[in-house]
């Protein structure tokens, strides 16, 4: 593993730990020639499936985007990091547990407002906004109606 402080490519492991779902290790290491430590993870690589976009094109999964989508939602809100990782986290195995070789971006975003929305109201409408399109300000107030538990005129 190359280390993040020098361009040394060796290093030794001092400590590995399981996560609690037992899906993910946290390896910490040092360095071989410059001492310093670092953290590494390491996950079971699984295949993904591809994603249907709107308009039809398709892209591989991509965790990083789920999780930059979801993290900005939940910016400046009492979300913790790792709550958006567990998130994150349930959703990919959800994407997983379908069993298909492509989902509909439409579904991995419907997934990911049910999980914001029981998290941080606030973030579920950051996100639906986004995701949604809203047209005008009518389409976001009632989507908050909903949420308030308010029916539609």
């Amino acid at each position: 593993m190359k280390c993040p402080y020098c361009p040394n490519l060796d290093s030794k492991v001092i400590d590995s730990r399981i996560s609690r779902d037992g899906s993910l290790i946290r390896r910490r290491r040092e360095c071989e020639e410059c001492g310093r430590r670092f953290t590494t993870y390491e996950r079971v690589e699984e295949p993904l499936p591809a994603v249907v976009k709107k308009d039809g094109r398709r892209e591989p999964y991509d965790r990083l985007k789920l999780a930059g989508g979801v993290r900005k939602a939940c910016e400046k809100r009492p979300v913790s990091t790792a709550n958006i990782e567990a998130l994150i986290d349930r959703v990919e195995r959800w994407v997983l547990e379908q069993g298909e070789p492509e989902i509909k971006s439409a579904d991995i975003g419907v997934h990911v407002m049910q999980e914001l929305k029981a998290i941080d109201e606030i973030a579920y409408v950051r996100f639906a906004s986004v995701y949604r399109s809203f047209r005008d300000v009518n389409e976001f107030v009632d989507e908050l109606k909903q949420i308030l538990g308010k029916p539609k005129p």
